[in-house]
């Protein structure tokens, strides 16, 4: 499944400028707020009994066929394929490929069938291709950890949150459709467009997508580059019958754990004096460090019920969720105008990532730095003009999330 990053500040005018950002942010503390438990333990966050997490993984880490209803296009064949560092539901080397182009208007056109250009296909003579002309990303696969929190924030959160932020770096917040509740619309924070707001439909739309399994909430299969495919298609569709794939999927991502700091560097000279910097330069402008839950009981989706495990937790996903340009350029348009716009990727489990951004254009924390542009100029400017000697703290305490 993939869903499947940004620092930000305005100018070098002043100190008490560039810690506008943080001065400014919502409180995000709740009466009775709890830390969200951590951990790459492979353990239930309480949500769900171990017993059930432990069956849900499986499905998650499960191999499909063309039995099962593999493709006839696809990307790969396990959810975990794409999701497994260090454990389960973690980030991955994998991306995918997204295409389309603007026409004379400056709209813009998916690639036949939609922006999605499977690598993989049942028969090689239905594998797409990019066409002539198109422009093209490569999507890096995200953490899936401790996304049931994420899911729990409640929208007003998160508009507090955009609200909060000086006009140069401020947010998009973007409503998107749920598809397990027709006519309900939430703030999107799954995927690198925040093209989904509930873990059932980005697992439904990953399940199609990803592995080329229909389910009910989507029951249509994919065309290879536009054309019908349904000659190679030999399973009743929906394939996932009754959707049991996709909620044990929802239910395995809303059990895990968030991401737990290296121990090692918590507390350590260097890594305080670093998150001091981190926020001094403004990352913490669209990185925000903490946020708080919804209650347990609000009722989201249409559905969904946040548990005692997921409701009023602390965590510390150093993200806003929200859409931004930061100049890495992202030529695709999924669902709202968010053209050159990607989500701020959560800093957590940031020490397990080889490759960064959303394109894996970044082998290190400080070139992903350095290639931050448009609302993050300032604060990869500010972070230029640090000393070496203040460049490796910040450094350390990235390399403690």
């Amino acid at each position: 499944m993939n869903g499947s990053i940004k620092l930000g500040i305005v100018t070098s005018m002043s100190i008490m400028l560039v810690m506008l950002p943080t001065m400014l942010k919502p409180a995000q503390s709740q009466s009775g707020a709890t830390e969200a438990p951590a951990g790459f333990d492979n353990l239930t966050n309480g949500h769900i009994s171990q017993a059930d997490f432990d069956a849900f993984r499986d499905s998650f880490e499960e191999t499909e066929t063309i039995a099962d209803g593999l493709g006839p296009t696809f990307n790969d064949t396990a959810c975990a394929n794409c999701h497994q560092v260090p454990v389960t539901g973690g980030s991955s080397r994998v991306f995918e490929t997204r295409a389309g182009h603007l026409d004379a208007n400056l709209n813009f056109v998916d690639h036949p069938g939609g922006s999605l250009v499977q690598d993989r296909a049942i028969d090689n003579s239905i594998k797409e291709r990019v066409l002539p002309g198109e422009d093209t990303t490569k999507r890096a696969s995200v953490n899936t950890l401790g996304d049931g929190f994420v899911e729990a924030i409640s929208d007003a959160t998160l508009t507090g949150i955009r609200n909060s932020q000086l006009m140069e770096i401020r947010g998009t917040a973007i409503s998107v459709p749920i598809l397990e509740a027709p006519g309900s619309t939430r703030v999107g924070r799954f995927g690198w467009k925040d093209q989904h707001a509930s873990l059932v439909s980005f697992s439904a739309d990953a399940y199609l997508n990803e592995m080329g399994i229909t389910s009910p909430l989507q029951p249509v299969e994919n065309t290879s580059d536009g054309n019908d495919v349904s000659a190679f298609d030999t399973v009743f569709d929906p394939e996932d019958f009754g959707g049991v794939d996709v909620n044990e999927f929802a239910q395995f991502m809303r059990a895990t754990k968030v991401p737990p700091r290296d121990q090692s560097l918590v507390g350590k000279a260097n890594t305080i004096a670093g998150e001091q910097i981190f926020h001094s330069i403004g990352c913490d402008g669209c990185h925000t460090p903490t946020i708080v839950t919804a209650p347990a009981g609000t009722v989201f989706n249409g559905a969904f019920t946040v548990s005692p495990a997921l409701g009023n937790k602390t965590i510390h996903p150093y993200s806003d969720f929200l859409l931004h340009n930061i100049g890495t350029h992202d030529p695709i348009v999924q669902g709202q105008s968010t053209l050159n716009m990607v989500r701020t990727a959560p800093l957590w489990g940031l020490r397990n990532r080889a490759l960064l951004l959303h394109d894996f254009t970044a082998q290190s924390v400080t070139q992903a730095i350095t290639s931050h542009g448009g609302q993050a100029q300032g604060a990869a400017g500010a972070f230029g003009a640090l000393s070496n000697s203040d460049k490796e703290r910040l450094l350390t305490f990235l390399g403690s999330l």
